[in-house]
C-alpha cells in the first residue's frame, strides 16, 4: 500500500485494484485560484472518493473527479438532500448551502455508522470543524460554523479498513478525546495540526493529545502551512516540533510534502 500526499487534506491511497482519494479539493482562493490539488492525470484512475466536509479546499473538484473516474463518492449523509424528488448533493462551487449536484454513485454514512463497500469497511468518525480566522493584512475575519453556514458542512472522519490496513483520516477537526478512545490502533493516522492561528482545526499540542488517545502505528500530519488567499502559509504550524512530540510517545511520524509518497510496507 502506498500513500501520496498533495497538501491540505488531499491523499491518494493505492492498494491492490483500488485508488482511494481523500478530499479532492482545491487551493483555497490562493491569489484568486482554485487549482486542483490532485493532478488531473490522476483523476481517471480513482476508484473511491472520500469527502470529509464541504469546504472548497476539500470538495471543490469532487464532482469533476467523479465524472472523470466514475468513482463512488463516500461522505456524510448530511451532504445529500431531496430537492423536488431528486437526491442532490451540496454544490461544490456554490455560495451558501445549496443542493444542486448529482453524483452517479454515492454511499453515505453517519457518525459511528459502519458500511461495507467493495471489500472495504468504513466507519464514520466524530469530527467538528472549528471557526476559521482569516487574516487579511492588518484585519482578521472570523467565519463561524453553524446549522445554516457552509463552513465545515458535513464534517466527518473516516476509519477505513482496506486490504488488511486501517487508515484513519480526520479531515478538519478540533479535539474529541473521549469519542476517539474507541479508535485505538490504526496503522495510519492523518491528522490536522494547523489550527493555532486559523482555529479551524487542532494545533500541534491538541493533535499530540489526539495521538496519545488513538495510539496509531504511524502519524502523518496534514492541513498546515497551506497556501490560501494571499498567504503561502494560511495556517502555520511547526511540523518538526509535532514530529518530536509524537516520537516521544514511541510512535512513528512521517512528514510528507506535496507529491511525496510513503510505502506502508516499510512500517
Amino acid at each position: 500500500m502506498k500513500i501520496q500526499f498533495y497538501g491540505y487534506n488531499a491523499f491518494l491511497i493505492e492498494s491492490g485494484d483500488k485508488l482511494l482519494a481523500i478530499d479532492p479539493g482545491a487551493l483555497f482562493f490562493y491569489w484568486f485560484r482554485f487549482t486542483s490539488l490532485f493532478p488531473k492525470k490522476k483523476w481517471q484512475d480513482i476508484t473511491h472518493i472520500f469527502i470529509t466536509h464541504g469546504d472548497p479546499d476539500h470538495y471543490w473538484h469532487s464532482d469533476r473527479v467523479a465524472k472523470a473516474s466514475n468513482a463512488t463518492v463516500i461522505f456524510n449523509k448530511s451532504m445529500l438532500r431531496e430537492v423536488n424528488g431528486n437526491i442532490l448533493a451540496l454544490g461544490p462551487r456554490v455560495r451558501g448551502v445549496k443542493f444542486i449536484t448529482k453524483f452517479k454513485q454515492v454511499r453515505t454514512l453517519t457518525i459511528d455508522e459502519t458500511i461495507e463497500i467493495d471489500g472495504m469497511t468504513v466507519r464514520g468518525v466524530k469530527t467538528t470543524h472549528g471557526e476559521l480566522a482569516l487574516k487579511i493584512g492588518p484585519f482578521t475575519k472570523v467565519v463561524k460554523t453553524g446549522p445554516n453556514e457552509r463552513i465545515g458542512w458535513g464534517s466527518i472522519g473516516f476509519d477505513i479498513h482496506v486490504n488488511g490496513k486501517r487508515i484513519l483520516s480526520l479531515g478538519d477537526t478540533l479535539l474529541h478525546k473521549q469519542e476517539w478512545e474507541v479508535l485505538s490502533g490504526p496503522d495510519v493516522l492523518m491528522i490536522p495540526i494547523g489550527g493555532k492561528i486559523a482555529r479551524n482545526t487542532m494545533d500541534e499540542e491538541a493533535a499530540i493529545q489526539a495521538v496519545k488517545t488513538i495510539k496509531p502505528k504511524l502519524v502523518i500530519p496534514c492541513h498546515y502551512n497551506c497556501p490560501g488567499l494571499f498567504s503561502r502559509t494560511l495556517n502555520p504550524a511547526d511540523e518538526e516540533k509535532f514530529k518530536q512530540g509524537v516520537e516521544a510517545l514511541g510512535i512513528q511520524c512521517s512528514i510528507l510534502h506535496t507529491g511525496d509518497t510513503i510505502d506502508l510496507d516499510g512500517y
